[in-house]
C-alpha cells in the first residue's frame, strides 16, 4: 500500500516551525515525515538546526507517524557509532516508529567541518562499512570493529531500539541503486527526473536486493516530490528559488561546493521553467494526483511531499483534504 509522507526542511525553517508542521502532518492524516540532516543550508537565507536534537522533540510530540532522516551521512562529520546511538535513542523515544535514511553526503555539510571530501567511490565504501558497524552495534553486544575506515574497541549501546530500525539508502542515479538494494532495507530518491531514470533505478535496486537474497516487495522505495499548491503559486516559486535552488543542481551532490553562498551562486541558473519541469506547480488537485501517480506507477511505495511555503500549515490541511483522498482512491483501486 502506498504511504504518503511529508518532507521537513531544516534548511529553511526554525526548529519550532518544523515541529508545528510535524504535528499538523500527523493531525491531517499523513503517514510519516522525513527530515534532512544538514550542517549548512542551501542558501545564506536559510536555517540549519541539529536534526538529531530536533528528532527527539518530534518523537515525543507525535504518536502515530513514522519519523526518520532523509538523509544522514554517517561517514565524515559523524562517526557511525554516534549515528547508531542517536538513531537508537530516537527509536526508544518514538516507540520504534523510526527508520534511518543514509547517504554518501554533500560537501556542503561534510567539508566545512572535516576539511575532507573523498571521491564518490571511496565515500560509498565508507558508507558500506558504516552500515555494517551500525547494525552490529544495534545488536547490544560489545563490538570490537577493525575496518578500513572505522574502529571500535568493546563499544556497546546500552539504550537499544525497541525493534529493528530499517536503513534506507539515498539513490539519486541508477549507479547507486544496486548498492542500495544490496546494503539497505529500502531506498530514498528525489523526483524531477525523466521516468525512464526511475525505471532504471528500480531495475538496479531489484538486482542488488536479489544478490543479497532479499524480497523487494518488502523493501520501501521512497521519493521526495517538490510541489506548490493553492492560490499563491508565484510566492511558492520565489521561495523555492530562495531556499532550494542549489538542490536542483546535480554538481552540488558531487563537487566540493561547501558554503551556502556557493550553493546560491550555482543555483542562479535555475529558472521558473526548470522548477516547473522538476516539480508540480498547480492549483488543481487532479494535476497533483496525476503527478504523484507517475511515481506510484514507477514503483515507489512511499511518496514524500515537499512544500517550501508560504502558509505551510494551511497547505498541509488543504493538501490533505483535496489531494490525499485522490491518491488514496488510486492506491485502493
Amino acid at each position: 500500500m502506498i504511504k504518503i509522507g511529508y518532507k521537513i526542511g531544516p534548511e529553511q525553517y526554525t526548529p519550532s516551525e518544523m515541529l508545528e508542521q510535524t504535528i499538523a502532518v500527523e493531525e491531517n492524516g499523513f503517514d510519516s515525515i522525513d527530515v534532512s540532516d544538514h550542517f549548512h543550508p542551501w542558501s545564506e537565507e536559510g536555517q540549519s538546526c541539529f536534526t538529531w536534537s530536533w528528532l527527539g522533540a518530534a518523537a515525543v510530540s507525535t504518536k502515530k507517524i513514522k519519523i526518520g532522516t532523509g538523509v544522514t551521512c554517517p561517514i565524515l562529520r559523524y562517526h557511525p557509532a554516534i549515528i547508531a546511538q542517536a538513531a537508537a535513542t530516537v527509536a526508544s523515544l518514538a516507540g520504534g516508529r523510526t527508520y534511518l535514511g543514509l547517504g554518501t553526503g554533500e560537501a556542503l555539510n561534510e567539508y566545512p567541518v572535516t576539511c575532507e571530501w573523498p571521491e564518490y567511490n571511496e565515500r560509498q565504501e565508507m558508507l558500506a562499512e558504516s552500515i555494517k558497524l551500525i547494525r552490529e552495534l544495534w545488536s547490544g553486544e560489545k563490538i570490537t570493529f577493525d575496518g578500513m575506515y572505522y574502529c571500535t574497541q568493546d563499544a556497546k549501546l546500552y539504550t537499544l531500539p525497541p525493534r529493528d530500525i530499517p536503513i534506507y539508502i539515498s539513490t539519486m542515479v541508477p549507479e547507486s541503486a544496486q548498492f542500495a538494494g544490496y546494503h539497505g532495507d529500502g531506498m530514498i530518491s528525489v523526483g524531477g527526473s525523466r521516468m525512464k531514470v526511475y525505471k532504471q533505478l528500480m531495475e538496479k535496486f531489484e538486482n542488488g536486493a536479489k544478490r543479497a537474497g532479499k524480497d523487494i516487495s518488502n523493501m520501501p522505495r521512497m521519493v521526495e516530490l517538490f510541489v506548490a499548491y493553492g492560490d499563491r503559486l508565484e510566492e511558492s516559486l520565489e521561495r523555492l528559488h530562495k531556499y532550494w535552488a542549489g538542490a536542483f543542481i546535480p554538481a552540488l551532490f558531487t563537487n566540493k561546493i561547501y558554503t551556502p553562498a556557493m550553493s546560491q551562486q550555482n543555483g542562479e541558473v535555475v529558472g521558473d521553467d526548470i522548477l516547473r519541469q522538476k516539480a508540480c506547480i498547480s492549483s488543481d488537485p487532479e494535476e497533483h494526483a496525476k503527478y504523484i501517480k507517475q511515481y506510484m506507477n514507477a514503483g515507489f511505495t512511499h511518496i514524500y511531499i515537499h512544500y517550501a511555503g508560504p502558509d505551510e500549515l494551511k497547505f498541509i490541511k488543504s493538501y490533505a483534504e483535496d489531494v490525499l483522498p485522490l491518491i488514496r482512491e488510486q492506491r485502493s483501486a
